[in-house]
């Protein structure tokens, strides 16, 4: 019988997992275990496909120890208890370290784990776990506080593209570019995935794999989306633009559309930080906070359940109020600090820690507004052969509102002051 494709290409040596180097790089906690030579008990936390029974096995293989590999799909706990008192019995084998790997062990409920328990504790065996599940909910808070949880981050595209390369390159196998996106976007970054689909094509399929083979093969149309060609950028403006237009249904379906075709959810979450700073602005300042709460929480969780919080923050932004007032401001404050940038700056508005600087005139004339009745003075801050402008003009909506009550409460209060000095 043929062994899987994943199997053959399992990785033999650390330096050949891919998307993991925080745990195996040169400098990753596991390599630095290995090294060490004390193994400790690991509780591996992953999506599906992400590496986690790889890193185990070859952690495993490192040491010079008894191993015991247990799955709860095939092991009872009776089983288990069984195979752990038979080797207490008997003494050559209880003289070796005993390392047991529980492949997803949060199949295993929490009064079941409490198997592990008395045997961690004396000394007897170092558990290593693996499992997709958030061990806070999974894993019992005795065996938990035993275990050394690291997290395993989910593959990105550059990860499965190398996996398809080393495929392609093992078996002789042919793929166009436009299958090789289609095969990602499929295999949700689960290499696993990947492999038996890559498996399926070339046993049914003798010649290149292509978009047609691939949706023949499994039966399913996939959307034809090219992250760097025109339905990218068509798709991403459609969304900007319906938030602007303040369409929370059409900004949803952009969303869903992009995500559904296999677009970066972060690359989304950096263009809605976007628009809360350039088409919302201070009209609504919470939502760049919302906006980066979402990047945050899409971060900390991944994809699916992370998409709720992009989702959410296209809702929020789509209803926000929308000002590009700050971004209008900031243009025109540009193209004018460009025109006189060679102009010297103002005197009174320098620092003067020495003596020369105060005898230069630097700080001369200057007004600590906090001492003044209005805590505002009545002082020229622009450089002195440069016109005072007015860049930002903010709109009757939302917070803006309340900006431009306090800027033409400012406003006033210099033009007041700049009056009386004259009368004087």
């Amino acid at each position: 019988m043929t062994l899987p494709l994943y199997e053959t290409l399992r990785p033999n040596e650390l330096n050949q997992i891919v998307g993991q180097d925080h745990l195996v790089g040169t400098k990753g906690l596991i390599t630095g275990i290995i090294a060490s030579k004390n193994p400790m008990s690991l509780l591996l936390w992953g999506p599906p496909g992400c590496g986690k029974t790889t890193i185990a096995r070859l952690y495993i293989k490192s040491f010079d120890a008894e191993t015991l590999s247990i799955s709860p799909v095939s092991h009872s706990i009776q089983d288990i208890k069984k195979l752990l008192e038979t080797r207490k019995k008997t003494p050559l084998l209880a003289q070796r370290p005993l390392i047991v790997f529980v492949d997803e062990i949060h199949r295993f409920n929490k009064a079941q784990q409490d198997v592990f328990l008395p045997h961690l504790e004396n000394g007897s065996l170092l558990l290593i776990g693996a499992t997709t599940e958030n061990p806070s909910f999974s894993i019992n808070d005795a065996l938990l506080s035993r275990l050394q949880v690291l997290t395993l981050q989910p593959l990105q595209n550059t990860h499965m593209q190398q996996i398809i390369e080393r495929c392609c390159t093992s078996y002789n196998l042919q793929i166009t570019d436009d299958a090789k996106k289609m095969i990602i976007h499929a295999s949700s970054k689960d290499a696993r995935h990947l492999c038996n689909l890559l498996q399926n094509c070339k046993l049914f399929e003798n010649g290149p794999i292509t978009p047609e083979v691939l949706e023949a093969i499994t039966n399913k149309r996939f959307p034809r989306y090219d992250k760097n060609a025109d339905e990218h950028y068509n798709c991403i403006s459609c969304f900007h633009k319906s938030i602007r237009s303040s369409d929370a249904d059409a900004s949803l379906y952009y969303l869903a559309r992009m995500l559904g075709a296999g677009e970066e959810p972060e690359f989304l979450a950096r263009r809605m930080l976007r628009m809360a700073s350039e088409d919302i602005g201070l009209a609504d300042p919470n939502a760049t906070r919302v906006a980066m709460d979402a990047w945050d929480t899409y971060k900390r969780l991944g994809s699916p359940e992370g998409e709720l919080a992009l989702a959410q923050c296209a809702i929020y932004l789509a209803l926000s109020p929308k000002s590009n007032a700050s971004y209008v401001a900031y243009k025109k404050s540009l193209q004018h600090a460009r025109e006189t940038s060679t102009e010297p700056l103002p005197k009174h508005l320098l620092n003067s820690p020495t003596k020369f600087m105060k005898k230069e005139g630097y700080g001369k004339g200057y007004v600590y507004d906090h001492d003044t009745e209005e805590g505002c003075s009545s002082q020229r801050c622009f450089p002195d052969n440069v016109e005072e402008v007015s860049y930002y003009s903010p709109k009757e909506r939302g917070f803006e509102r309340d900006m431009k009550k306090r800027l033409s409460y400012f406003k006033q209060i210099k033009k007041n002051l700049r009056l009386n000095l004259n009368r004087r």
